[in-house]
């Protein structure tokens, strides 16, 4: 919790720097010992959000800061979540038609066209691939196979 009421502070100086004090972006990060690219990020939100300055004094620094950071993946974004496990299970399930990650992902593109392009779909399908522990189960019967070492 202090840490996001320091965040919130932060924020608020770079704003009170740009918009009351008309500071350049690199006097404002040595200002709030930031990075450039913090200070820029931070005002690009609160552009986004259609917040004004100076900031309405009913709007707690909760809502703030949701308006400036909402959730990833939030149903406002048009996209759905994605179940890696579904997929995971219709793709082995299927393997004999032939289904690939490709064919699913296209399928969702016509379900949802503004959902997420090939790479940011298969890119943490691919990462989540990596973290299963695969098996390998023989069954053999005696006397119907040599196996020699």
């Amino acid at each position: 919790m202090a840490k996001a009421r320091l965040s919130m502070r932060k924020i608020k100086e770079v704003l009170r720097l740009h918009y009351h004090c008309d500071l350049s972006g690199h006097q404002i990060a040595q200002s709030c010992q930031m990075c450039r690219s913090t200070a820029a990020d931070y005002l690009h939100r609160f552009e986004k959000a259609g917040l004004s300055w100076p900031l309405p004094e009913e709007l707690s620094d909760e809502e703030v800061e949701k308006k400036l950071f909402p959730p990833r993946n939030s149903v406002s974004s048009g996209k759905p979540l994605l179940d890696f496990e579904l997929i995971y299970r219709e793709i082995k399930a299927h393997k004999k038609f032939n289904l690939t990650l490709d064919l699913w992902w296209r399928e969702y593109k016509e379900q949802y066209p503004v959902g997420y392009q090939y790479t940011l779909f298969s890119v943490p399908y691919r990462r989540r691939q990596k973290k299963l522990a695969y098996l390998m189960r023989q069954d053999h019967r005696s006397g119907e196979k040599l196996l020699v070492d």
